[in-house]
């Protein structure tokens, strides 16, 4: 059954459904767990039969793009395939980079050790790229800006792990799995210590932005979606905190820094 937190829809018509998750629903069935909760088959009691085109981690909040026939499915798939599909994420990093901007250019393998993370593997892992921008620094935190060019398990949670850097509250790659807590950053804090709940107490990464050509129209297509509550209410202390707002900084400024091969992309072929 539904809950009303599990997704709102962004948008829908014959051929697409555009949602925003909820962290802790799996987009389609998970090998390793398959009895958790999957958004596919909670949306498709509102909306009908959905095709996935894409994932994105069971953890992470945010947009999520299905396809509503079999002609859609095949188009959209062939997007991901010649990497043709924009994204942009957002998250929030225990640390403070050095960097402005990062090119993380690191072959990956899912599944690599005993904890089934993805690590970088030079002999066999597949080509993977990550462009990762600062958005702002927040005391101990950073905002950063994540595009991953390539479409890996785990792409940016393993690649930040590569450059010494882990996203808050993440489960696997950080052994440090405590929340945020406002009481720790506000000089001083007035509540009851003992009733205090963190700011945020999962993972904090959340897939703001999508770009595509409609499957059957052709036309550009772009959505985001909002912070859920938690990163909202992160995101709000911490303006209030630090003055850094990471919803202030424009992403079509850093879509320009995309590879020279990801620029000019020809829409593909509309089907008849």
């Amino acid at each position: 059954m539904r809950q009303p937190h599990d997704y709102t829809a962004i948008f829908s018509d014959d051929d697409i459904l555009v949602l925003n998750k909820r962290s802790g629903l799996c987009v389609a069935a998970d090998r390793y767990d398959v009895d958790a909760p999957r958004l596919d088959l909670i949306a498709q009691k509102e909306f009908g039969k959905v095709f996935a085109v894409h994932r994105i981690d069971k953890d992470t909040s945010g947009i999520v793009l299905y396809a509503r026939n079999e002609i859609a499915h095949k188009n959209l798939c062939e997007q991901f395939q010649n990497h043709s599909v924009k994204k942009i994420y957002h998250c929030l990093v225990n640390g403070r980079p050095l960097w402005k901007t990062l090119k993380v250019d690191l072959p990956l393998l899912p599944d690599g050790d005993a904890r089934h993370r993805t690590i970088v593997n030079k002999k066999d892992g597949k080509k993977s790229l990550t462009e990762f921008s600062l958005l702002g620094i927040c005391g101990p935190y950073s905002w950063i800006e994540a595009r991953p060019l390539t479409g890996r398990t785990h792409q940016i949670r393993a690649h930040l792990h590569a450059k010494n850097f882990s996203i808050v509250c993440d489960p696997i790659y950080r052994s440090n799995q405590r929340g945020i807590y406002l009481s720790e950053l506000k000089r001083r804090y007035n509540g009851d210590p003992y009733e205090e709940r963190p700011l945020i107490s999962r993972l904090a990464l959340h897939a703001y932005k999508i770009e595509f050509f409609h499957p059957t129209k052709n036309s550009p297509m772009e959505f985001r979606a909002p912070y859920p509550k938690d990163l909202e209410a992160t995101r709000k202390q911490f303006l209030k905190l630090f003055g850094v707002d990471s919803l202030a900084q424009t992403d079509s400024a850093n879509l320009k820094n995309f590879d020279a091969e990801h620029r000019g992309i020809t829409p593909p072929h509309k089907i008849l």
